[in-house]
């Protein structure tokens, strides 16, 4: 392995431990609490060194939502797969969505709620946010009903899971309807 190979490598693994570590803080204590000298210090290396990979904490929101998108299509597809039937993909699709939301709050807020900086909707969207909205599309293409485009029905589907997901969160919803809520979406929004 060349000089270069290697601190391309460590640089990578730095960049790692960086998003890591700010991911981690954001969970514990919210994102308020990461800031670079945080940061810096838990990673025991020096400010400009986390300076040399993200200009700021913008930018490492940007990274922890590239990641949580990633991780969110994963979950979708294999939520979705598991399912026999659109209706029953649909609805397994719809929980994977909330469960990941539930079990990541501080990534689904880089995602969704703090500037990180990325565009969506955009030419330039990033792959994984790109990929994210594709893993939507995939299941909820079929059930989107005649003359309805099938992305436009995903955008609606996907902003009625992120009101669910955010509202819940919140407190604003009753926890114990979890479930028949996420059952009144399938069943008045997918058309099998």
């Amino acid at each position: 392995m060349s000089v270069q190979e290697r601190k391309q490598r460590e640089r990578a693994g730095r960049e790692r431990l960086i998003v890591a570590t700010a991911r981690e803080l954001a969970e514990q204590q919210g994102w308020d609490a990461v800031t670079t000298r945080r940061l810096a210090e838990r990673i025991e290396y020096s400010q400009p060194v986390l300076y040399s990979h993200f200009r700021g904490k913008r930018e490492i929101i940007g990274a922890v939502a590239l990641q949580g998108a990633a991780e969110m299509a994963a979950a979708l597809r294999a939520g979705a797969s598991a399912a026999d039937g659109p209706r029953a993909r649909v609805r397994a699709l719809a929980r994977a969505y909330l469960d990941f939301a539930e079990r990541n709050p501080a990534v689904y807020d880089a995602m969704f709620r703090l500037d990180g900086g990325l565009a969506f909707a955009k030419e330039d969207t990033p792959e994984p946010l790109k990929d994210a909205f594709a893993a939507l599309l995939e299941n909820l293409g079929e059930v989107a009903g005649d003359g309805v485009h099938p992305a436009l029905f995903t955008e609606v589907f996907w902003a009625a899971l992120h009101g669910l997901a955010t509202l819940t969160r919140a407190g604003r919803l009753p926890p114990g309807d979890a479930e028949r809520r996420v059952e009144l979406l399938v069943d008045r929004l997918a058309v099998v």
